[in-house]
């Protein structure tokens, strides 16, 4: 394998690893913002009752 190869090889795996991490960052943003939106939802109703 000649040194071209070896340093396109580990390019692409740069490129995947940063498409995993962003893939990773995008699901802990839905994920977060999915519970804040129920959490508000739930302290709302709790607001309510109380009053």
């Amino acid at each position: 394998m000649t040194r071209y190869q070896m340093n396109n090889i580990k390019g692409v795996s740069m490129v995947e690893y940063a498409l995993l991490a962003a893939l990773i960052a995008v699901a802990a943003i839905v994920a977060t913002t999915s519970i804040g939106t129920n959490l508000a939802a739930k302290f709302t109703t709790v607001a309510t009752n109380l009053q």
